[in-house]
């Protein structure tokens, strides 16, 4: 297996691995180091994944998490079907987040195979929120650390999946500090998104927003990016306690289609 570095804040290739096969501890453990380094790892020339496949390799990371909102494939409730085409009046994905933050117990990883590309476009931004905290002034993270802020749901997944029963439906919402620490590699986290993140709780309406803007703006500096360009089959691991993404809707009238598979995390800690 090989690993190549994308980006020094962010990102790896990954050649040699074959994920439709059984990984030994080794190759196992070779893995989830470089996962807990760079955050996101590609692994290109994969074959098409089987669902048991792909739901055998999410489990190395952890349990399945099941999403709240969006459709799942047909006999697999574990497995969100990522698809766009031109019916698709939204798109899921294209606000900087992290996956299902307004949850109480948030998704610690996402493993996402892309089956179907469009020509060109449909790439996918990914931002390090380990580079974004460390690049904060020691006063800006003093008053950050502190804080807590309320994420929600309700406004971004009401009405978005067509096809998708909500009679009665609750969608979730959490508090979670603004800034949290990783628990497997003990770094601090910016841990606020535009999708989810409506109000910091010690702050009035004035100040919080005018906080949260500038930590949207923040984040998505490119400097803590890396951008990735797919491939037919390509396989994305990313960490979802310490990164965000964006899905980039710039290829209507094409398709993208996928199967993507979250795992169960903990509540974040300061």
């Amino acid at each position: 297996m090989r690993i190549v570095p994308l980006t020094p804040a962010i990102g790896a290739e990954v050649f040699g691995a074959d994920l439709s096969q059984s990984l030994s501890a080794g190759l196992w453990e070779e893995i989830h180091r470089a996962f807990l380094r760079h955050q996101v790892l590609f692994f290109r020339e994969q074959a098409r994944l089987s669902p048991e496949a792909q739901l055998g390799f999410g489990r190395l990371f952890g349990e399945p998490h099941l999403h709240p909102a969006a459709p799942s494939l047909a006999g697999y409730p574990e497995i969100m079907v990522v698809h766009a085409d031109r019916d698709s009046k939204k798109h899921f994905g294209e606000v900087w987040h992290s996956d299902v933050s307004c949850d109480p117990e948030p998704p610690s990883s996402t493993i996402l195979q892309m089956h179907v590309l469009p020509p060109t476009g449909g790439d996918t931004l990914f931002a390090s929120m380990y580079a974004a905290w460390e690049a904060l002034s020691p006063a800006m993270q003093a008053f950050l650390a502190g804080l807590t802020a309320e994420h929600e749901s309700e406004h971004y997944y009401r009405g978005r999946y067509a096809g998708v029963s909500e009679t009665g439906k609750i969608y979730p919402r959490a508090e979670h500090p603004v800034v949290t620490t990783h628990p497997e590699t003990g770094r601090r986290v910016i841990f606020v998104n535009p999708m989810f993140t409506t109000h910091i709780r010690e702050l009035n309406p004035e100040e919080s927003r005018g906080i949260l803007q500038f930590l949207f703006d923040h984040t998505r500096n490119p400097y803590y990016q890396v951008r990735y360009r797919w491939r037919e089959n390509d396989v994305a691991v990313w960490d979802n306690r310490c990164t965000q993404h964006l899905a980039i809707w710039d290829y209507w009238p094409h398709e993208r289609t996928g199967h993507r598979v979250t795992i169960r995390g903990t509540r974040p800690r300061s």
